[in-house]
This record gives structure tokens, sequence and C-alpha cells, in this order.
């Protein structure tokens, strides 16, 4: 049997990331084809990131696949669309079996098997897949999957089942693909270049906007030997700059930040990484730790400077922790970057006004924004669902989703033009402030606030 696992995004196509130039492997791929491995299932894969589809697609008629497996977000659901339908129409994939997962699944069964998938896996992948291959595709006992069963005429979804100790998972197999070609990227755009680790999965929390749809509200980490072997690994076979944690809150657990730190020393190990974590999760003592562990950049979550945007979003954290959390991680030479969500439901300017407040307060050293949409699945999305008005699954990205908001997305683009020429303009210093980049950007907050202000009575 022929396995191919792939996914479906192309940098060509994303025109944000173009930007940005920071891809990253696609990790879920690489973890399924090694568990498929570890119990004797050969697998091939194709990295599209590089790619384009009709590359992809003279690839998959050379190499004629008995099993497709494909990892879907939102954003790659169009390219599933095409493509499936183009196997489907191939007289050499016709006899093809799509298997598909990711966070997309769980809440579009019925709309992928209307596009031609056979099974869907929902949730974690690895051990349902590999239960599915080992089958033969006799698959109605099988937890964690929805298709469409042929005698009953209807789609069924069986029952769903714990999730895997993540201990058992083996390294992800980073050697089927090319690696280089991102560490390459990144160093040609940035100078440096960073390599990606997972060290658990899930989280625990409630945040309305975030999806579950893949490990739900679970936390389960890797042992901390398992993960310090995985870097040295790494070190061994690639040359590359920083780690990223790809962890949803890396600082969740501070006796295995402890563990961490220990083990680092035991092997006399220095890196230097980034992360992701929750102000409420970053007392002085965490902070500590990640400083000895080699942590340069923290990315902490805020979303808002809005105590009552944040209550909203069921974040559960004080603005107070934030700026504490940023202020201390100055003080240990961490960087610090956040994340601000404009056009959450019911945000006002006074809320607005309120995060470049707090934003010009604790000064992190990035800011990255965007505006709220919808995933579907999620609390936000089920709030909203009967306010959108472009609600089109085929054709439209969650992240395209058009729903009522307070103001227009003309409005939050100048708002977010005055949040950054604030922010960048307390960071000057006092004498700084009337230089010629002090006043382009008092030029430039100025007319940005008026812009908002006609924009608002505009509509």
């Amino acid at each position: 049997m022929k396995i191919l696992l792939t996914h479906l995004y192309f940098l060509e196509e994303d025109k944000a990331e173009q930007k940005i130039m920071k891809p990253y492997p696609p990790m879920g791929l690489l973890y399924i084809a090694a568990f498929a491995e570890k119990n004797n299932i050969k697998t091939e894969i194709i990295d599209n990131t590089f790619s384009n589809k009709t590359e992809f697609k003279k690839q998959l008629n050379n190499l004629k696949p008995d099993v497709l497996g494909v990892y879907l977000n939102f954003k790659t659901r169009r390219n599933f669309i095409e493509i499936s339908k183009y196997i489907r129409n191939n007289e050499n994939l016709k006899n093809t079996k799509i298997i598909i997962g990711g966070p997309d699944v769980k809440y579009n069964a019925e709309k992928y098997i209307l596009h031609n998938a056979d099974i869907m896996v929902i949730g974690e992948g690895e051990k349902t897949f590999v239960d599915i291959i080992k089958s033969d595709f006799k698959i109605n006992n099988i937890p964690n999957i929805a298709y469409f069963d042929k005698i009953d005429n209807k789609i069924k979804l069986t029952e769903e089942s714990n999730f895997l100790d993540i201990n058992e998972l083996p390294n992800p197999t980073r050697n089927k693909i090319d690696i280089n070609k991102y560490l390459k990227v990144w160093k040609e755009f940035h100078g440096y270049n960073s390599i990606a680790i997972s060290t658990m999965r899930g989280c625990p929390f409630s945040c309305k906007w975030c999806s579950k749809a893949v490990f739900g509200k679970s936390y389960r980490r890797r042992n901390v030997k398992s993960a310090v072997n995985e870097i040295v690994g790494l070190k061994n076979t690639y040359e590359f700059d920083y780690i990223w944690f790809v962890d949803d809150v890396f600082t969740i657990d501070k006796k295995w930040l402890n563990e961490f730190n220990q083990e680092l020393k035991n092997e006399n190990l220095k890196i230097k990484y980034e992360c992701i974590s929750r102000a409420d999760k970053l007392d002085n003592e965490t902070i500590d730790l990640l400083e000895k562990t080699g942590c340069y950049k923290i990315w902490i979550g805020a979303e808002s400077g809005s105590q009552k945007i944040l209550d909203a979003m069921d974040r559960r954290v004080k603005i107070e922790q934030v700026i504490d959390a940023i202020n201390y991680c100055k003080q240990k030479n961490i960087e610090t970057g956040t994340f601000i969500m404009f056009g959450y439901p019911k945000e006002k300017i006074k809320d607005i006004n309120l995060t470049i407040k707090y934003l010009k307060k604790a000064k992190p050293d990035s800011v990255l924004t965007t505006n709220t949409y919808p995933i579907i699945g999620t609390d936000l999305f089920n709030q909203i669902k009967e306010k959108i008005f472009n609600f089109d699954w085929e054709n439209v990205a969650d992240a395209d989703l058009i729903f009522e908001k307070p103001y227009s997305n003309k409005f939050y683009s100048y708002a977010n033009a005055k949040l950054h020429a604030e922010v960048n303009l307390s960071k000057l210093a006092l004498k700084k402030y009337f230089s010629k980049k002090g006043i382009i950007l008092i030029i430039k907050s100025i007319y940005y606030r008026f812009k908002m202000i006609k924009e608002k009575y505009a509509n």
C-alpha cells in the first residue's frame, strides 16, 4: 500500500506570510509519519510549502498513492476542494482513499464528505491514522472518525476515545522533508534561523475565540528527558540559531521548567529559544527559570488593554498581570511580544484607547495585531453566528468571515496605525519627542485619530 501524507498550504498563495517569511515545517504530518513508522507502516510526505498546485498534481499522478492523508485548516479548505475534485476526476487516481485531519475537520465533517473525503480523523491523528491503515479500512469500530456509511446511507461519527500518552510519540521525522529549505529562507530574510519543537499538547484555558478542535482542553507534557534528547539530536543534525517552542502555554508547569533547567545543565546544553505564555503563568520565579534556560523572547497573550473585553473573551487574566510580567522580563533581558485583537464584540473606542494606554505603559518589544474572526466551532463563532453576513463555507475562510462589529474594517486599520504610532512614540526618550522621528509619529497619531473619528461617523 502506497501511503502519501501532505498538506495544502502553498507559500506562494499567502501574501501576508510573504511579507514576514518565517515559515515552519508541517509538524503534524511529521508526527504522523513517525508514529506510522514506529508501527511498521511506510509513508511518504509531500511538503507543499515551497511548491504550487500544478507541481503537486504532477506528483500525485506520478506517485498514484493508494492512500492520501491530508492535514487541513480553514486556510487550506478551498485548496482541498479543488484537489479532491481533481483526484476524483482523474482515472489514475480514482481508487485513492482520501483521509483528512486537522482543526477544520471536526465541525465540518458533513461538508468534507460532500467534497470527496473518505474518512475524517477527528482530533489527534497519530493513533487513529495507524488504526485505519492496520484495519485495511474496516473502520466501523475505530474511534475518533467520521465517514459515510454506504449501507445505512448516512454519515457516521464513531465514539471519542482518550488521547494517547504523549511520551509514546517518537520524535517527528524531519528527515522526510527538506528542513534546510526553511532554515535557508529564515537566514536569507532575517540573518538568523529557527527550528520548531513541541513539548506539550493542548491548552486547559477557556478563551472563547480559540479552537480546541484537535486537542480539546487537555494538557499533556512530554517528560523533560525526551524533550532535551530531541534538542540534542537536532543540534547534531542541523545548523540553527534559535528554537521556537510551539506550545500554547510553555510556562504552564513550573515543576517541568525546573526539571528542564536541570537537564540542560546535566547535558551542558546552552540554547536560545522563543515561546508563548499567559501572564498568570509568569510569576517572577518562572521568569527567572526562563532566563536560566535560554529564553530570549516570550510572547504574552493580552489581546486587549480593556478588562471588559478580556472578561468577555473569558481570558481570566488581569491587565496588571500582563504589565508586571513584561516589566520583569525586561529586568531579565528577555524580549517581550504581545498580541492585540481588534473588533471583538462590544469593543468601543474607549476600549481601544485603553489598549493603547496599556501598551504605552508596558512597552513590549513587539506588538502583533489582528482583527477578530470567528473560527467555526469556537464559543465566539456560536455567539455571533447569526450576525455573520458572508457565511459561504466553500469559498470563504473563517478569517475572512464578516460579522456585525461596532466599526468598519477601515476604522480598525486606522486604529491599528494609531496604536503603532503612539506605542513607538512612547518608547522614545523625552528629549527625542520633538526629533524628526518623534514629530512624524505625533503627526501620524493625530492623523489616524482624525481618520478613526471620521470613519466612525461615516457609518
